[in-house]
């Protein structure tokens, strides 16, 4: 059964390449027209290929129906939330979650440190969006055009003399932000304190959210934090294969 239900799963990535004729759809399987045929059939029945006119076949819309209605009941919040304690519990620093809505990111969850020094940031609060790392990361994945128009946009309050000055500016830092997979507020908000985040990505490769770890001078200097990079980068790289459905790294298993 467990080789009948694995021939089957194998012919849908074949017919994402486009559609496919009986015989091709054997070759790739290494199994008889009248093999091929049976498992094609079973997965016509649920709607998951389509026989056209032609007699070749391609996925069928209840396939697409069925990825939909998947991503649409996702919430990242709950997948992540787990991650995000995890990380806390490794480092001990200020964990945020957020994400990018109507032209506001927005902190969706957030896991407080174990120090008694506090971050006023609350959750459903708009992140400052022109030095927030979440909000660098969120919004250098946007497409060129509509990243433009929205620097182009938003007001550059000076918080500290670390903070984004100017669009011309702004849009630099995210193309760094795009090329090295990561971004950081080193004082840009808050003179005394620092941020490293990285993001999380969907079964498209997009970024759905974005996930960070703060913390004050006073009890980690901006370059300790930094060393916390490659964990934070894990700990997004583990939410986004729970998130996109990939399954985990083969040392992991």
């Amino acid at each position: 059964m467990s080789q009948t239900v694995d021939r089957a799963l194998s012919i849908l990535p074949l017919l994402a390449e486009g559609p496919a004729d009986l015989g091709r759809v054997a070759d790739r399987l290494g199994v008889h027209k009248s093999t091929a045929l049976r498992l094609l059939r079973t997965l016509h029945e649920h709607g998951l290929v389509y026989r056209q006119s032609d007699q070749r076949y391609r996925l069928g819309a209840r396939l697409f129906a069925l990825a939909q209605e998947a991503v649409e009941n996702l919430d990242v919040r709950e997948i992540a939330h787990p991650h995000l304690v995890r990380l806390n519990e490794e480092c001990g620093h200020t964990v945020h979650l957020a994400v990018y809505e109507e032209n506001e990111v927005l902190y969706i969850d957030k896991v407080e440190s174990r120090y008694p020094v506090r971050m006023y940031s609350r959750i459903g609060k708009p992140v400052a969006i022109t030095v927030a790392a979440v909000a660098k990361l969120l919004l250098a994945d946007l497409p060129d055009t509509e990243r433009r128009a929205l620097a182009d946009k938003l007001d550059y309050p000076l918080y500290t003399p670390r903070s984004t000055p100017n669009a011309p500016a702004f849009l630099k830092e995210l193309e760094r932000v795009r090329e090295q997979g990561w971004a950081t507020d080193l004082g840009g908000h808050e003179e005394s304190i620092n941020c490293v985040g990285a993001p999380i990505r969907g079964a498209d490769g997009r970024v759905v959210a974005a996930m960070s770890v703060s913390a004050p001078n006073v009890v980690v200097t901006a370059d300790e934090l930094l060393t916390l990079l490659p964990l934070v980068r894990r700990t997004a790289e583990a939410v986004s294969r729970e998130y996109s459905g990939r399954p985990p790294a083969k040392d992991s298993l």
